[in-house]
């Protein structure tokens, strides 16, 4: 049976002196583009009536939100433990450490804010189905930089394209990562783009991602790594697959809603 191994890949792009490029800071910033030029593109096609300035504004605060939201949200739901006894820890944001899913509270309760300052003219509902679109890219990149990084690799495997990967042991794996960046970022990317082709039902485009993001998780965890400070937690269920449920239930809550207005409208 044929091994793939993982490729040497040096974490690292540029080192000019003291000063550290990686490219999974460049997964970020790559992701944050992507995001305003979705922002960009669909003010315009959904005639949103945003605004450049706006438009800004609000990129800003969702990289806050992820950012804060996402180590919280890790601190919280993967290492409170160890982060209790060591606190200032809880910045050391270069040494890695993000949850998706606290990211994903982080921006939500940014455009919570963004739409409050009364300064917007979309709705929360429709600021975060502009989010939905742009969100797969950083899904993408996020995953391909785990990749890169050998962290996050997935259990043991036979199968004819697992690797080895350094600090995952002797045996071959599943490459969860690329799993990750395929469904949750390549195929949801594709899925969005086509349905924003024309401007939707408020919250329909949210419904979509959180939907098809939380089913895709959910189905990546059965061959991921478990977290090793947590394990699963209870059947063979991890921490991934628990906070994915919720996700999937809201998504559909909000393709049903969206449904029964639209049928309603057609009375």
């Amino acid at each position: 049976m044929a091994v793939w191994t993982y490729p040497d890949i040096d974490p690292v792009l540029a080192r000019f002196g003291p000063f550290v490029v990686r490219w999974y800071g460049l997964a970020y910033v790559a992701a944050f583009v992507a995001a305003y030029v979705v922002l960009h593109i669909l003010d315009r096609r959904w005639e949103l009536g945003i605004g450049v300035d706006d438009e800004l504004s609000i990129v800003l605060a969702a990289i806050i939100g992820v950012v804060a939201g996402g180590r919280l949200g890790y601190v919280l739901f993967y290492g409170l433990r160890d982060y209790l006894s060591d606190p200032l820890s809880v910045f050391a944001i270069w040494d890695g450490g993000m949850s998706f899913h606290g990211g994903l509270a982080g921006i939500l309760l940014a455009g919570v804010w963004m739409t409050r300052k009364g300064r917007l003219p979309v709705s929360f509902l429709r600021l975060c189905d502009v989010g939905a679109v742009g969100a797969p890219a950083g899904f993408l990149f996020g995953r391909l930089a785990n990749f890169v990084n050998g962290e996050l690799w997935g259990r043991v495997s036979a199968a004819p394209w697992a690797m080895v990967f350094p600090g995952g042991g002797p045996l071959a794996r599943h490459p969860s990562q690329l799993y990750e960046a395929l469904l949750e970022g390549a195929v949801l990317w594709t899925v969005v783009l086509l349905l924003a082709r024309r401007k939707r039902p408020e919250g329909e485009m949210l419904g979509w991602l959180l939907t098809l993001y939380g089913v895709f998780r959910i189905l990546v965890e059965t061959v991921r790594e478990p977290d090793p400070q947590l394990g699963f937690l209870f059947g063979g269920v991890t921490m991934g697959q628990l906070l994915s449920v919720p996700m999937v239930a809201v998504g559909l809550w909000l393709l049903v809603r969206v449904r029964r207005e639209g049928e309603k409208d057609a009375v």
